[in-house]
């Protein structure tokens, strides 16, 4: 019997409530030996009351070792085991801006960047353009024709679009063109087995095509595209859980990412207050709600220490309205580390907290990377945070005589 099988069997409705806060990348590093990471230099004194009531720990997005993308770090959360549901990053952007998907399609995430003359990246995201800006160079490459194939170009938000490419004997075994590095040239898409060949030679064409299309609207002058995916079979979170499930994200991935495994999507507005107003709004409908906060994870991304500890104060802030609502459980988790000093993801485990009236307190005082090392959760799989949840909010049966 796998977890999902088990969940089935033991879940039961009771009515409470699950919130699921995802600071997207919020664990960190210290700057310096001896210094504080960027979640124990932030003020948070609700988080920190969190902490004192509930039960801290770290998440182990994948496995130990192990550093993941979006994808891969929210099914963890969700119960997913991310070593098993394998889904490209495309399909997760092509179903976040709605985008219907059918069975002779490949959807890729694309990204706007920077070359200089010489044809090497100079920035990978661009300058992180305005949407208004990726809107007017996604209507540029709508013009491209690719042999044998049609293709979509949407945009999605700032240096994101997805392009889908429809069309028969079409496979997702395709490399990303993205080096995810500086001063060298996009990389050439190479197929691992015969249909996936045909979508490479497609992806070849339409790069070459939207470069001579972008070369003099620097610094969205080049495309680098990655995630290729097809529409994959995963059961709800209904089926597994038994929970209706809402999300409130802002960003269209992470919209994607919940419709994939049922959660109905709901207008987030474009600020973490508004998010909040959502919650409220439709608290009488769902058991459950994750909420989605990117912020600590693109500041991270840019090495912006400060501005990660600014973002993650900026949620404490707002942690009050979302315990008035008097969930039964919150949790408060990130999909996986992006430390400043990094400036990327890592494999570092997360901070996560869970307070529920059942939680056992553990003695930590404070939020971070240091007293969750000794909280009462341990170092646990984020796969397992969802039956945790479930078990807190009185939701699984007892398992055997």
């Amino acid at each position: 019997m796998n977890l999902h099988q088990l969940m089935r069997d033991l879940n039961e409705n009771n009515g409470s409530k699950i919130v699921l806060v995802v600071a997207d990348g919020l664990g960190g590093l210290p700057l310096e030996p001896g210094g504080r990471t960027e979640l124990e230099t932030a003020k948070k004194p609700n988080l920190d009351a969190m902490v004192r009531e509930g039960v801290c720990g770290l998440s182990i997005p994948v496995l130990p070792g192990i550093t993941p993308g979006s994808g891969p770090g929210h099914l963890g959360l969700f119960g997913y085991d991310p070593l098993e549901y394998k889904i490209g990053r495309g399909i997760l952007e092509a179903l976040g801006i709605n985008f219907q998907v059918g069975p002779r399609d490949v959807a890729v995430r694309g990204n706007f960047c920077t070359v200089n003359a010489e044809g090497l990246i100079t920035d990978r995201r661009a300058g992180r353009p305005s949407t208004d800006r990726c809107v007017e160079m996604c209507k540029k490459m709508q013009s491209i024709k690719v042999p044998g194939v049609e293709v979509f170009v949407e945009p999605v938000r700032e240096h994101r679009f997805v392009v889908v490419f429809r069309g028969d004997h079409l496979g997702d075994l395709v490399n990303d063109t993205d080096p995810q590095a500086l001063n060298v040239p996009p990389l050439f898409a190479v197929g691992e087995d015969a249909n996936s060949q045909n979508t490479a030679k497609a992806i070849n064409t339409f790069v070459v095509e939207a470069g001579k299309l972008l070369k003099n609207d620097a610094p969205t002058n080049m495309v680098t595209l990655r995630g290729f995916a097809r529409y994959p079979k995963i059961a709800t979170m209904q089926n597994i859980y038994g929970l209706k499930a809402a999300c409130i994200a802002v960003y269209p991935m992470y919209k994607g990412l919940a419709r994939l495994v049922g959660m109905d999507i709901l207008d987030a507005g474009a600020t973490l207050s508004e998010q909040i107003d959502t919650l409220k709004k439709a608290w009488d409908s769902y058991d459950f709600f994750f909420l989605h906060y990117k912020y600590t994870d693109s500041t991270g991304e840019d090495g912006n220490f400060d501005g990660k500890v600014a973002k993650i104060e900026a949620l404490d802030m707002e942690l009050p309205r979302i315990r008035a609502l008097n969930p039964d459980v919150l949790l408060v988790t990130g999909d996986h580390s992006t430390p400043a000093k990094m400036r990327s993801h890592s494999w570092h485990p997360v901070p996560t907290v869970l307070c529920a009236k059942n939680a056992r307190p553990d003695g930590a005082v404070a939020f971070g990377e240091s007293f969750c090392l000794r909280g009462g959760l341990g170092q646990v799989e984020a796969k397992y945070l969802m039956s945790l949840a479930m078990a807190h909010a009185g939701r699984l049966g007892k398992y055997g005589a």
